[in-house]
């Protein structure tokens, strides 16, 4: 991992080893993650996460909004990246969000709410909104559009980022807007799982043409 995140430093490393450790063993409990998929945690899970983090460096006292976070992700790697940001993880299931709240607090993540809620239903606006795969992007944002805040104190203008995978093409054309950029992710990492993941990002200005 030390190869691809050379600006974390040791404890986040440990935080997120310990991460890892915490969610296999709610795993045997609640079906989190998909039991095929657990012993892959870093390549599809972590990595597809902490690209995130290299693409856009929350600055301080940013306010993140992780839609649908099932286990933690992207929620639970980025804030132990940005101790100082602030990120509300929000899912409709309960079971899943209570689980999340549990890690948080083993892990003392002082920066990280919970909330069990659909995004629809937030009132609250954000400076980043993150999904990964949560549901087709023209559902996507319907959803949060509305939940961004101007401003652009962090290394990318407020926006939305989105993880995705396989062909999207169909999806951008029916939601009629351009993203500001699609990053991806096999140029980021030499891993195979990555070759057809992105990241999706679209920036508050885009989204209101």
């Amino acid at each position: 991992m030390t190869q691809y995140f050379d600006f974390l430093d040791a404890d986040q490393f440990l935080k997120l080893k310990e991460f890892s450790k915490v969610l296999k063993e709610w795993n045997q409990k609640i079906n989190l993650i998909s039991r095929a998929d657990i012993d892959r945690l870093f390549e599809h899970h972590l990595l597809p996460s902490l690209a995130i983090a290299k693409i856009c460096k929350f600055a301080a006292g940013s306010k993140i909004l992780d839609v649908g976070t099932g286990g933690g992700f992207p929620g639970i790697p980025l804030a132990i990246c940005f101790p100082q940001a602030d990120f509300l993880l929000i899912d409709s299931i309960g079971k899943k969000i209570n689980v999340v709240k549990s890690i948080a607090e083993d892990l003392k993540l002082e920066n990280v709410r919970t909330m069990q809620i659909r995004a629809e239903e937030l009132q609250d606006q954000f400076d980043f909104i993150l999904g990964r795969a949560v549901t087709a992007l023209p559902r996507f944002i319907d959803w949060v559009k509305s939940k961004i805040r101007s401003g652009s104190k962090s290394s990318l203008p407020n926006g939305i980022l989105y993880l995705k995978g396989g062909d999207f093409s169909q999806e951008l054309e029916m939601l009629k807007i351009v993203p500001s950029n699609i990053y991806r992710l096999s140029s980021l990492f030499d891993d195979k799982y990555c070759q057809d993941k992105c990241l999706i990002y679209f920036d508050k200005n885009s989204l209101m043409k």
